[in-house]
């Protein structure tokens, strides 16, 4: 049974219909002419002070750095936008990696982020941030994180083409890492080498020869090999003028 109120569309006045066709119009007109509705990125915030964030973990340090490294690493999928690491505020994800190492000394993860995935945008300026702060993050714990500072030592002598960085690196790792694989403590010989001092190099290596800290037979024939090759060069290459 119909509802008395309703009136059949063939008895409203043409006038009336005209006007609703009208303003029907003026709307999907207005709504086709409105920007679509774009997402925008949000900028990555400062953290929250080390003791502040380690009194909100109520006693769970470890569990939250763990958040903290989700929360980061998501921060680039935004809904709607994704957002290029070359754009974030390096200032601002320093901070929270080294927050996130404050919370959990012992994790890695933070460094690898730092080393592996932030500092290989095409921006020099941001890789050498992300460099700087491994190797401050290096002499905290050494014997753990000498891994991270090697990788920075290759980055900076064949992506940033700055081998005096490298040495740096690469001697901070010799100096302060002492469980070090071999081939990271033997860098800076390498790294002499290709800058041409040869005598620096050959005394550094001659010393690691001496020292019996390499004990694989086959890595002290490599080692001795190229300790002759080097000793040959220095006879043959001129005297250095003072």
């Amino acid at each position: 049974m119909k509802n008395s109120g309703e009136r059949a569309v063939g008895l409203v006045s043409r006038p009336v219909l005209l006007v609703f066709v009208a303003a029907l119009c003026l709307q999907i007109a207005w709504q086709a002419g409105q920007p679509r509705p774009t997402a925008r990125a949000e900028a990555l915030g400062a953290p929250a002070s080390p003791a502040v964030i380690r009194a909100l973990s109520l006693g769970e340090p470890i569990a939250l750095a763990q958040l903290l490294t989700l929360y980061l690493q998501a921060f680039d999928n935004q809904p709607g936008v994704s957002i290029p690491f070359l754009d974030l505020d390096y200032s601002r994800v320093t901070a929270w990696l080294g927050t996130i190492l404050e919370l959990d000394p012992v994790g890695q993860y933070p460094l690898m982020m730092a080393s592996q995935l932030y500092g290989q945008v095409p921006d020099e300026a941001k890789q050498r941030l992300m460099c700087s702060f491994v190797h401050d993050q290096f002499w905290r714990d050494p014997d753990r994180r000498w891994r991270w500072l090697a990788h920075c030592a290759i980055m900076a002598k064949h992506r940033l083409r700055d081998a005096r960085l490298a040495l740096d690196y690469a001697e901070a790792i010799a100096r302060g890492a002492r469980r070090a694989s071999s081939w990271a403590r033997q860098m800076r010989i390498f790294i002499h080498e290709d800058l041409g001092e040869i005598e620096a190099a050959r005394v550094l290596l001659g010393g690691l020869l001496a020292s019996g800290e390499v004990t694989e037979e086959k890595e002290i024939h490599f080692l001795t090999e190229r300790l002759k090759s080097l000793e040959t060069a220095g006879k043959s290459s001129p005297p250095t003028r003072k």
